[in-house]
């Protein structure tokens, strides 16, 4: 167990995805700007130890539908890509003020599914390459402005697995509204056991259980669906509790935190038929 979480020390290109849960507050479901500066600090830090950081952030409609005053989240499609039009354009320059105080140039990244598709897919790999060279932290999120059911990807779980393979990241974290992966939904059943490590994500995955957050999209089903992703194309990930986004650091320090999900590449496994 020591090794593999000291491994995590030596990773080079890592991808974080935050879900809106994680940079809002519980009880309003608007940004929490304390966690937001914390994230970025972190992240900055990390860059300059000289690895390369994508941060995969969700919120834009959460944002938006702040922004124009609606109480309850959208529920028709027109709506969702209006509040993301404007929460994204929202989000960003929060993230962009944020980063500058730490010196560090951050970029937009919106993305669909059309990126996993020919000369989508090799465009956008050389965008983040290029990005990594000028030193940038890119900041990804889907372009839901666009986005319908036929090329939605729909959680920025799955998202952030495409970018891990996509920009040939070692590592992804995936900051949860629970500490990790459990045999069991642990806040129905008593004797549900944490699990540290995963060998075989295949094998848990009927361990699934959904998420209690009514901002996020995601549940643990999509993580697992993201951790097959990952495992699959030769990068470790880690579900850890995004209440405290200092979990980060301590996953990056080989400290014991969150659920490790052991890589293991498969040559014939191809991300974009997913």
């Amino acid at each position: 167990m020591k090794n593999e979480r000291e491994n995590l020390k030596n990773k080079k290109r890592i991808v974080i995805k935050v879900g809106s849960s994680t940079i809002t507050h519980k009880d309003t479901e608007t940004l929490d700007y304390a966690k937001l500066e914390k994230l970025v600090r972190i992240i900055t830090d990390q860059h300059n130890m000289g690895k390369d950081v994508v941060l995969v952030s969700s919120g834009a409609i959460a944002v938006g539908r702040h922004a124009i005053g609606l109480k309850e989240r959208p529920k028709t499609l027109a709506v969702k890509q209006a509040c993301a039009a404007i929460g994204q354009a929202s989000l960003m320059t929060i993230y962009q003020k944020l980063f500058s105080e730490y010196n560090q140039t951050c970029a937009q990244v919106l993305l669909t599914k059309f990126m996993l598709r020919d000369e989508s897919y090799k465009n956008a790999c050389n965008t983040f390459a290029e990005l990594f060279k000028l030193g940038a932290v890119p900041i990804v999120n889907e372009n839901d402005t666009v986005s319908t059911a036929e090329i939605k990807i729909g959680d920025n779980d799955s998202l952030s697995a495409y970018v891990t393979a996509l920009v040939d990241a070692d590592l992804l974290i995936l900051m949860s509204d629970i500490d990790g992966l459990y045999t069991a939904d642990p806040n129905k059943d008593k004797n549900a056991k944490f699990i540290d490590v995963v060998d075989d994500t295949e094998k848990v995955r009927s361990m699934a259980g959904d998420t209690a957050s009514s901002v996020g999209t995601g549940g643990m089903v999509t993580k697992l669906h993201a951790a097959t992703i990952a495992t699959k194309t030769g990068a470790d990930m880690v579900i850890t509790n995004g209440d405290d986004v200092e979990n980060i650091r301590r996953i990056l320090n080989g400290e014991n935190t969150g659920t490790l999900f052991k890589a293991a590449p498969d040559k014939d496994f191809d991300f974009r038929n997913e």
